[in-house]
């Protein structure tokens, strides 16, 4: 029964986060609403019994996907307004979109359950391994090539978020960190002969 409670709450909440995401007119509300929404699916994989993966879903997609969506939202000089004039235009095509991918996602369910592989409780494990060391072992061993490519392609991704970001834009002091270190006491210090009762002026 709780175990009910606690699903229906998640999946509701995570539902009507999702829609605030594409509701909200406020970019940084939506990515708000997005890292509410992550959470709450967290929490639906904790039900399932997959704690790897909620855990996954928290430090990746929360600490660093939604985290660089709010900061390149921030940072960049977006006309919001200009991008939501044709909303409406492409309404149509996005809710045909919508409604294909909704019909695949019930065909595939449909599906699974048919087939006899979906189960109402989620498969027990051997006694003494847990579901993160048997994804580790996996990953470190079998697929070690392919989760160090991964991490390259993430880090190619941070490295153009950066770039985007250190644009040169006019009346915009920065950092010459060359020049600083380089400074003489000359070029630092000043000296002033401040009359009595003139002050500097």
């Amino acid at each position: 029964m709780l175990e009910a409670i606690a699903f229906y709450l998640l999946a509701g909440v995570a539902v009507l986060s999702a829609f605030a995401v594409v509701a909200a007119r406020n970019p940084v509300h939506s990515v708000l609403f997005l890292i509410l929404t992550f959470f709450n699916a967290a929490g639906l994989f904790v039900l399932l019994g997959a704690e790897f993966l909620a855990m996954l879903l928290i430090v990746v997609y929360v600490g660093a996907v939604a985290v660089l969506f709010l900061f390149v939202v921030m940072m960049l000089d977006v006309d919001f307004v200009e991008l939501k004039q044709g909303f409406l235009k492409y309404m149509p095509l996005g809710g045909l979109v919508g409604a294909f991918l909704l019909g695949e996602l019930i065909l595939v369910t449909s599906a699974v359950r048919g087939s006899g592989l979906y189960t109402d409780s989620p498969a027990g494990l051997p006694d003494g391994v847990t579901n993160a060391e048997r994804i580790g072992r996996v990953l470190y061993t079998d697929y070690l090539l392919l989760f160090q490519l991964a991490g390259l392609v993430l880090f190619v991704a941070m490295i153009g978020a950066i770039v985007l970001t250190l644009r040169r834009r006019d009346g915009v002091k920065r950092q010459d960190i060359h020049k600083q270190v380089g400074r003489t006491r000359k070029q630092g210090v000043e000296s002033k002969d401040v009359l009595p009762g003139q002050g500097l002026g």
